[in-house]
């Protein structure tokens, strides 16, 4: 395999892209962060260059640090940089069904074509008047018990997504439906990061340890996840039906996508992939929507200045006693601004889902080998200096002109958080109708401010995140 790549590439004549040197078999592993990867990629800029070749475990793989080279490739060779690798660790857990991790190929593409019928903006504005009485039941419930705003956070986005995706209306955390999904969630988050997908490939034996044997933690989560995996695509799922054969259901997506079935085709196949694309959607929305909100805390506590003129908007533009909707949003460009800058500024998903090559290419006088993982390093992209100068301090202003109207240049759709190219997230009009609605509920209400210690002191707070697939 090695003397047969490396023959290939020589008949190309061109040199594969800048990169650190890898050592035989286990590649460039041991030069990378476990914990923090996306910033062993980013130093690597600093010597390579804005795309980067190493090795994990045999893999080829080329690192994008810049938005430019990731729009180059992945929006504008979409063709050739739209594939996914066949991941040991999506099979393992169980989540190797969701739109995210198909190959590019036909059942991807019915679950995309179910998207679009799902979930275009028309018909997410639909849902408009959820997202705000969810907005209005999480600010009761920080009025109640603000310590427990992560509980509330988490809520606000699970009721929202349930309510959207199956029509299923939930009030606590504890509810059985939730319970289950939230804890496939978590499996997830954990034990998906790339790093463990390259050791498994390398060494597939692992995969077949028993679960008892000491260390094989990841495995017991595994066998964990994959029974969560099929209550969670048929559970949910099966309350809708059964809901709609009563006559007494909500809309939601699954419940559209039912009554749309056009009778060609087997029914059974159309139906196991409704399943798989609303457990797409909650999947996604919850690791990514709670996270960020809980960034937009921590920004507005670190950046009391940030927060103050968001509010001082907020009372210019409603009367006393309004709370927001959406029809006040044009009217409040630094709160949109506040938006985008909390999806920069703390980038919820550093590392993109890997990208595979559908063939070879050539960019830039480099060759890239087909089959060649594609990793979108979505954290420096966002910290690019020369696109954001002082990058790692919160700023909304960098998305106004001198006016105060938003900058046009960074439109929903090419924001890096959603994805590139025919990957980008197919929910992104619902996430960011969640966050705009959280962010201007949570601002028009209250202050958010430092906690204090027993003498009445500022506690000071450094911003950490938790590891794992989201952090």
């Amino acid at each position: 395999m090695i003397c047969y790549r490396r023959s290939s590439r020589s008949r190309h004549g061109l040199p594969l892209p800048p990169g650190p040197k890898p050592l035989p078999l286990i590649g460039n592993i041991l030069d990378i962060d476990s914990e923090q990867p996306w910033l062993t990629y980013g130093a690597w800029r600093k010597k390579y260059g804005p795309i980067v070749y190493c090795q994990l475990l045999g893999q080829d793989v080329v690192i994008i640090n810049s938005s430019k080279v990731a729009r180059q490739l992945l929006d504008q060779r979409s063709s050739t940089y739209s594939g996914r690798p066949t991941t040991c660790t999506s099979k393992l857990f169980g989540i190797d069904f969701a739109t995210a991790f198909l190959p590019y190929g036909p059942q991807w593409r019915i679950h995309r074509r179910m998207f679009r019928q799902a979930m275009k903006l028309e018909t997410v504005e639909l849902y408009q008047n959820l997202y705000r009485s969810k907005a209005m039941k999480l600010i009761q419930s920080l009025l109640d018990s603000p310590d427990d705003f992560e509980s509330h956070i988490q809520l606000y986005i699970i009721s929202i997504t349930m309510a959207f995706t199956y029509g299923y209306e939930t009030d606590s955390l504890d509810a059985p439906l939730v319970k289950s999904l939230a804890e496939f969630v978590k499996l997830l988050n954990d034990g998906l990061p790339p790093e463990r997908n390259a050791m498994l490939t390398a060494f597939p034996f692992l995969a077949n340890i028993p679960s008892w044997f000491p260390g094989a933690t990841f495995k017991r989560d595994a066998l964990r996840s994959r029974e969560l995996s099929l209550r969670s695509l048929d559970g949910p799922f099966e309350y809708v039906r059964k809901s709609m054969e009563s006559g007494s259901f909500a809309k939601s997506m699954v419940s559209d996508l039912l009554d749309k079935l056009d009778g060609t085709g087997e029914r059974a196949s159309q139906e196991k992939a409704i399943k798989e694309c609303a457990a797409t959607v909650y999947i996604g929305l919850r690791l990514q929507s709670a996270a960020t909100l809980l960034a937009f805390l921590m920004a507005m506590m670190l950046y009391p200045e940030a927060q103050r003129r968001a509010q001082a908007e907020i009372d210019s533009v409603l009367a006393d006693d309004v709370l927001p909707d959406f029809s006040h949003r044009k009217s409040l460009p630094y709160v949109e601004a506040v938006l985008r800058e909390t999806m920069r500024w703390h980038s919820v998903a550093p590392l993109a889902l890997p990208h595979m090559t559908c063939c070879d290419d050539v960019f830039e006088g480099y060759f890239i080998p087909k089959g060649t993982m594609i990793l979108p390093n979505v954290w420096e992209i966002h910290h690019e200096e020369s696109e954001y100068p002082e990058p790692y301090v919160f700023n909304p202003d960098r998305y106004l002109s001198e006016d105060g109207t938003v900058i046009d240049g960074d439109p929903l759709t090419s924001r890096v958080a959603f994805g590139f190219g025919r990957r980008h997230c197919p929910g992104k009009w619902v996430a960011d109708s969640i966050l705009w609605m959280g962010i201007v509920s949570i601002l028009a209400v209250f202050r958010i401010d430092k906690g204090k210690d027993g003498t009445g002191r500022e506690i000071e707070v450094e911003p950490k995140f938790t590891a794992g697939v989201i952090r």
